[in-house]
């Protein structure tokens, strides 16, 4: 058998084990960029996914991107501005797209107002693939879907193998390398490599954090959720209804038990306001085009006023929303029973939201229940209409050269710490930084039973040593699980900052392997960390903020 695109085969063993130069584990936001900034640079790459679709929350998990204000001008990857035009580009050629939208600069094909670019899952999937594609071509890149990581061996410090099962036939593969990046949703890598991690909260003795908790607590952790497609199909009620759900009971009777108390039932209109924590009233009514506080808009990815008369195309809003956020249970740190469990009940909360809004919701017209809206199976590309993978915001991290804190990017803290004025406060200067992000420190109801945690951040940086393990050589953390604590987790989380923490620890795995040096090598010299953050200048890395054009986004 011929040797893998983009790596080599060993004749013992045709196509189970495979040597290449780079693993990127996990094919998400923060992998695809790896993946696109190593191969650039020359590397062979073998990138893997447990699901038939890379692209992570752009994809699989059904999340149209939360991004800053300033995206559309400043504060990301030129790769990233790249990806969010192609976005823009594969609507443009639509044929029954109106004129004024194919004009429009800032192209917004779903009109949510969560997003400047609320898009569909499945042109998100596209535009990645075409992107990735001259690479694979080239042989440089080998993309593994539906693999699950299984397995790892180390030797001193050093990682020297992963093992994948394949979903559809049951054999393992041996990923051999002399470098790897863990760009899992869960930081699933960690763990089987032995590489130093935490879990969950801290306890404000360890960090000296403003928001953390007394006590530390590695059970708690973000809620997950499981998204789900919905078209409004006005004339076609009685085939959209879904059978009632085994746990419906439950779930239309819940009323979250936390602290600060959640205001009421879960299933309502009526929800918790993230920052204030009081009773926040929202709308939800699909025949509404333009309501700013209207749950259909908020995370819609197709606005179908935005194509041509006769079209098929129709109003598809995403749900991700506080009524089918589950925080029961965590999924990080229990028996792999229990956590198949939770997201069991996760979807079957999400089931039973769907059924709740087409039955009994009330609507503004004094009514009950939605017939109208269905689930959307095609956007997502799964036969019902649910994402193919649950959408988590919080991992495993490791315990890194360097760790975020709030002190270091959150508003209230920073001014404790720095004496600054409100209006003039800025967020640490890391003299390594490799990248830039935005997005306020946004932690949703925990699995220890704690209630929101929203509070102003600072445009800030993403520092190399949050890259680094303090021991393991040659793996680097490529996703949500680089050096950060589950308070500043809250602000790194989000698509455009894993796709540049990606990036970064993709051209630093070239960099590195053309250098012969190992990461905190490069970080430990001022000249091998100057060239190298020249070299991601030269990629389109922004590695520093503006500084007359970033007000805090505390008054977002």
């Amino acid at each position: 058998m011929a040797a893998a695109a983009g790596c080599a085969s060993r004749a013992a063993a045709p196509e189970r084990e495979l040597a290449c130069d780079l693993v990127i584990v996990g094919g998400g936001v923060g992998g695809c960029a790896a993946a696109l900034a190593a191969c650039r640079m020359g590397l062979r790459v073998v990138l893997t996914e447990p699901t038939d679709w890379i692209g992570g929350q752009l994809t699989s998990q059904g999340v149209p991107p939360d991004e800053h204000p300033w995206i559309e001008h400043f504060g990301c990857t030129r790769r990233y501005l790249v990806f969010r035009e192609a976005v823009r580009d594969h609507y443009r050629a639509q044929p029954a797209l109106v004129d004024a939208a194919r004009a429009n600069a800032v192209l917004n094909p779903g009109n949510g107002w969560v997003s400047r670019l609320c898009h569909e899952p499945r042109v998100a999937h596209a535009v990645l693939r075409q992107m990735l594609e001259p690479e694979v071509a080239s042989g440089r890149l080998r993309i593994l879907t539906e693999h699950d990581l299984t397995a790892a061996t180390t030797q001193a410090d050093r990682v020297t193998s992963v093992t994948l099962r394949d979903r559809h036939t049951g054999h393992d593969r041996v990923l051999v390398a002399p470098w790897f990046i863990d760009a899992t949703e869960l930081g699933d890598l960690l763990p089987l490599a032995g590489v130093e991690h935490g879990i969950g909260a801290e306890s404000r003795r360890e960090t000296g954090e403003l928001h953390a908790p007394e006590q530390a607590n590695p059970l708690d952790q973000q809620a997950f959720t499981w998204c789900f497609a919905l078209e409004y199909r006005p004339e076609d009620t009685a085939a959209n209804l879904i059978p009632r759900p085994l746990d419906y009971g439950f779930w239309r009777d819940y009323i979250p038990a936390m602290k600060p108390a959640w205001t009421g039932r879960l299933f309502d209109w009526t929800s918790t306001h993230p920052v204030t924590l009081g009773p926040r009233a929202l709308v939800f009514d699909p025949s509404l085009k333009t309501s700013q506080n209207n749950l259909w808009t908020y995370r819609r990815i197709v606005d179908g006023g935005l194509w041509k008369p006769g079209s098929v195309r129709r109003d598809v809003s995403l749900a991700n929303w506080p009524q089918n956020d589950y925080w029961l249970g965590p999924l990080v740190g229990v028996p792999t029973l229990t956590a198949a469990e939770h997201l069991r009940r996760s979807r079957e909360l999400s089931r039973c939201l769907v059924h709740w809004m087409q039955t009994e919701a009330p609507r503004p017209d004094g009514g009950t229940g939605w017939p109208e809206i269905r689930l959307c199976p095609d956007v997502l590309g799964t036969p019902d209409g649910f994402a193919k993978a649950v959408y988590i915001r919080e991992s495993r991290r490791i315990r890194a050269e360097f760790t975020v804190l709030e002190q270091h990017v959150g508003v209230e803290a920073r001014i404790a710490a720095t004496g600054w004025a409100k209006d003039r406060v800025r967020a640490e200067v890391f003299v390594d930084s490799v990248g830039v992000g935005a997005y306020r420190i946004d932690l949703h109801p925990g699995t220890g039973g704690g209630n929101y945690i929203d509070v102003g951040s600072l445009p800030f940086q993403i520092p190399l040593g949050a890259l680094i393990p303090r021991r393991v050589e040659n793996l680097l953390a490529g996703a949500k699980n680089l050096g950060v604590t589950h308070i500043t987790n809250g602000c790194y989380r989000l698509h455009p900052v894993e796709w540049n923490i990606g990036e970064s620890a993709g051209a630093l795995a070239a960099w590195c392997a053309q250098k012969r040096l190992v990461p905190r090598q490069v970080r430990s010299s001022a000249a091998r960390l100057s060239a190298f953050q020249a070299e991601l200048d030269r990629q389109g890395v922004e590695r520093t903020w503006p500084a007359d054009s970033t007000p805090p986004l505390h008054s977002l």
